[in-house]
């Protein structure tokens, strides 16, 4: 497997290593309900690793024995300064830039770790298990009410509205350097509105975020 690097919406690499992605559950209420689960009262974090991370526009696979692998697709924010116990304003100024994730996930697996009380690691941190897509500098973002979409096969899935998350992103970034530091290149995946479900083969997506950024990638 490649090694994964960040890059920019023209092509330029990101010069900033990826430590670790750090992603938030149940950070929208219908996607919580969706799935059957109680709507969290503070955020709920857990880790992918930086193996997990390949880019979006490859084509999709997956090994033989990842049966029922469903989409989850989220805003990516980019790091771009240490985060410690960070404040609204340094949890601001940290953003380098916007992108779009796949937050794929082993939905069987997930939910029999589930019902014994175990981590997810397993069913959330698998080689390939997050496609990140090129990044849109934050500048380009005036404020934090962003919009984004997941098409699959010319059919909407889902649709984000950053509105409408359980804990809006400054707060969260503010939120996951108070238990721990946030590193530059890190990405913190903010959660995913409803409408997910399983990839089956030949599936095309399209990847919307407001009218900055388009990807395209295939299921094999």
């Amino acid at each position: 497997m490649d090694q994964y690097q960040h890059h920019w919406k023209d092509g330029t690499p990101v010069h900033l290593p990826l430590g670790k992605i750090v992603c938030v559950g149940r950070n929208y209420a219908d996607h919580a309900k969706e799935l059957d689960n109680p709507v969290p009262t503070e955020p709920l974090l857990f880790i992918k690793p930086a193996t997990s991370a390949v880019h979006v526009t490859r084509p999709l696979s997956f090994a033989a024995n990842h049966a029922q692998v469903h989409f989850e697709t989220e805003l990516a924010v980019l790091i771009g300064k240490p985060l410690t116990n960070a404040s609204a304003s340094e949890a601001q100024a940290a953003i380098l830039g916007y992108g779009l994730a796949l937050d794929l996930t082993l939905r069987d697996l997930q939910s029999q770790l589930k019902e014994k009380g175990h981590p997810w690691e397993r069913a959330k941190a698998f080689d390939g298990a997050c496609p990140l897509s090129p990044f849109v500098a934050a500048e380009h973002f005036p404020n934090d009410h962003i919009l984004f979409s997941l098409d699959i096969d010319e059919q909407r899935q889902q649709s984000g509205d950053t509105r409408d998350m359980l804990f809006p992103i400054i707060p969260l970034l503010a939120h996951i350097s108070s238990h721990f530091t946030l590193l530059p290149g890190d990405v913190v995946l903010t959660g995913t509105p409803k409408g997910v479900g399983p990839l089956h083969s030949g599936q095309t997506l399209v990847l919307q975020l407001e009218d900055q950024l388009s990807v395209s990638t295939k299921v094999v």
